[in-house]
């Protein structure tokens, strides 16, 4: 089973997750972030990897180590269920339109943790949650998930449609990454013999 429970326990928050890549996505989230928790229910239900995901976090200060520790604990967890990654396709890219709206993500389980970002908001915030905080979950997301992830917002006008957009296009890319090639026959899909480093 490719499945993964993280928690992450700090002075400034404390997060528990639990993951079945091979799921329908089915997720219960609970950030204490309305509009994060609305986010990762878009990449479980996308991505059919079921989420369950409960933190709680110092936001009397504001959302940055509530949000980023979300995504170091989620992309650990998804890291930790896929193992060695013998037999996964590796690559994923989606193209994922939204209204006016259009992103695209292109990633690589390489244990290689890097993120292209080339998105912009037009506003500050959308509801209560800064649009600034996306880069940073995506980025802490990226470096404990060890994943080379291109995000490009390619055009679109409302700040929500953008953000959702980005999250979906992640969604089905990681679907398209972990799931098994069969011709692989379980090694794992690099000529060294082994992903990261």
């Amino acid at each position: 089973m490719r499945e993964a429970n993280v928690e992450r326990k700090t002075k400034e928050t404390s997060v528990k997750v639990s993951v079945k890549l091979d799921g329908i996505g089915s997720y219960n989230v609970n950030t204490g972030i309305g509009f994060l928790d609305h986010m990762i229910e878009q990449l479980s239900r996308h991505s059919l990897i079921d989420i369950e995901l409960i933190a709680k976090g110092d936001l009397h200060i504001d959302q940055h180590h509530t949000n980023e520790d979300v995504g170091i604990v989620l992309g650990d967890a998804i890291s930790k269920s896929l193992g060695k990654k013998e037999g996964i396709t590796r690559y994923g890219t989606s193209y994922v339109p939204f209204d006016e709206t259009l992103t695209r993500v292109s990633l690589d389980f390489s244990g290689r943790p890097m993120l292209i970002w080339n998105v912009n908001f037009p506003t500050s915030k959308v509801g209560e949650m800064d649009t600034e905080l996306f880069k940073e979950w995506f980025q802490a997301f990226s470096q404990s998930a060890g994943l080379t992830l291109h995000i490009e917002n390619l055009y679109g006008k409302n700040s929500h449609h953008i953000a959702e957009s980005c999250f979906k296009a992640l969604a089905k890319s990681i679907r398209q990454a972990i799931e098994i090639d069969n011709k692989l026959m379980g090694q794992i899909p690099s000529t060294k013999g082994t992903l990261g480093g």
